[in-house]
């Protein structure tokens, strides 16, 4: 039987920069196989396109040499549909590479899938999957607001869901259309914040695809009903925080989790990688929250970390590992928002992991209770703070690339001066004719 549906007319063929934004170009349907064979091609700078879509005026892939085309290769999931747009236009997501081959460095699914390579290297798998927030909105006026019939915060309701079943059903159907492993969906802790969990898998590139085609799906699934989706860490100031937690393990060439011991403690290895990310999580933060918004998330009694700890069964610690089975010991990583990039964020945590594994060093004492009131080395504080954490750590640039690190931190300090520059309303009426 002839499909009923329009056929796509148009191909959207775009890759996914160092914010998590999509950069690309729109074809005819006719081009698909040029896409699909890496005839496409884009600036090598374009991952390092900033939040407000310009060029790092520090990064060395622009005038230094010329502001030369790479070569785009799609992934492996080819061209995906998007049945939420009006002109069902199908999806290719492309990687970037030089002419010679050689993977762009400051792409950031390039950066992932080099340290995931390294743990393949040692004979191991990281089996990782994602919890994401996000909030509905009503973004027709100056300010967003929660959409009708979420006024007030609702924790696990069951009706708040109900209330949105077809646009659930429609994001459970996209995903399920590109192969997303989308889990529950839960009513989260703000007016209209919710969560879906995503499946875990033996594939951190795949986990990390999931994640970014997932937040697209959420939003363009949102626009179709007449409302917007946010990711945004902190939407509403009195409201909680969107966080992405991941959960991951280690698996050994026998397919045994290595966290696993047979106790509830976890094995030595899992307290070494706790140990590891315990020591590069302040230079990690830039990556955790990578925008000015996203500090507003982290402030105490919020079930966002503020101290760097961690904890058995503790999700006021920035790591947490879960109870259950043995057999599925595993950690939870708890700092970052849902702003982050995924590709990202799974890199800087297999950095820390790598930095546990090499120098098998065991972690303090676990935090019990209220980590908000231990005595703990509090994150950095502040975007500046943590632009400055993430330049001063060699095991950054080390486990992951240089060039990298380098290009990330011009970014952001380029977006901290473009903030930096704006006085708001209230800061003039507070000083104008006070002072």
């Amino acid at each position: 039987m002839e499909d009923p549906r329009p056929k796509a007319a148009m191909i959207r063929a775009a890759m996914c920069d160092l914010n998590g934004v999509w950069r690309g170009k729109l074809l005819p349907a006719e081009q698909l196989d040029k896409v699909l064979d890496g005839g496409l091609r884009m600036p090598l700078s374009v991952p390092a396109i900033d939040i407000f879509g310009e060029d790092v005026a520090d990064s060395p892939l622009v005038f230094n040499t010329g502001d030369a085309d790479g070569i785009c290769r799609p992934t492996s999931r080819g061209a995906m549909p998007e049945h939420w747009q009006m002109d069902e236009a199908q999806f290719v997501q492309v990687v970037l590479q030089a002419e010679d081959g050689t993977p762009s460095m400051i792409d950031p699914r390039q950066i992932l899938a080099a340290i995931a390579g390294k743990f393949k290297a040692l004979g191991l798998t990281p089996v990782m999957a994602v919890e994401m927030e996000f909030y509905l909105v009503d973004a027709s006026g100056a300010q967003p607001v929660p959409p009708p019939g979420q006024d007030h915060a609702n924790m696990l309701a069951l009706d708040n869901l109900a209330d949105y079943g077809s646009f659930f059903d429609e994001v459970y159907s996209a995903c399920a259309a590109v192969g997303i492993p989308a889990d529950s969906a839960t009513s989260e802790g703000g007016a209209g914040q919710f969560e879906i969990n995503l499946m875990h898998g033996p594939d951190p590139l795949i986990a990390a695809d999931n994640a970014i085609f997932f937040k697209r799906i959420v939003k363009g699934v949102a626009h179709k009903h007449g409302m917007a989706a946010s990711f945004m860490s902190k939407p509403y100031v009195d409201s909680a925080g969107s966080g992405l937690h991941v959960h991951f393990s280690l698996l050994d060439e026998a397919g045994n989790n290595v966290f696993d011991d047979g106790t509830d403690a976890g094995s030595d290895t899992l307290r070494h990688c706790v140990a590891g990310l315990l020591r590069l999580m302040p230079a990690s933060m830039l990556v955790f929250a990578p925008h000015l918004n996203s500090y507003r998330r982290l402030s105490p009694e919020n079930h966002a970390p503020t101290g760097i700890g961690w904890g058995y069964e503790n999700r006021t610690s920035a790591i947490r590992i879960p109870g259950g089975p043995s057999k599925a010991r595993r950690i939870e990583h708890r700092v970052a928002g849902a702003d982050t990039n995924p590709y990202l964020l799974l890199s800087v945590l297999l950095a820390g992991v790598l930095e546990g594994l090499e120098r098998r060093e065991y972690p303090f004492a676990a935090t019990e209770g209220n980590a908000y009131e231990a005595d703990l080395k509090q994150l950095p504080g502040d975007w500046l703070a943590s632009i400055m954490a993430f330049e001063n750590e060699p095991a950054l640039a080390r486990h992951l690339n240089p060039q990298f690190c380098k290009v990330f931190a011009a970014m952001k300090r380029q977006e901290f001066a473009r903030f930096s520059d704006r006085m708001t309303d209230f800061e003039v009426a507070t000083y104008l004719s006070t002072v």
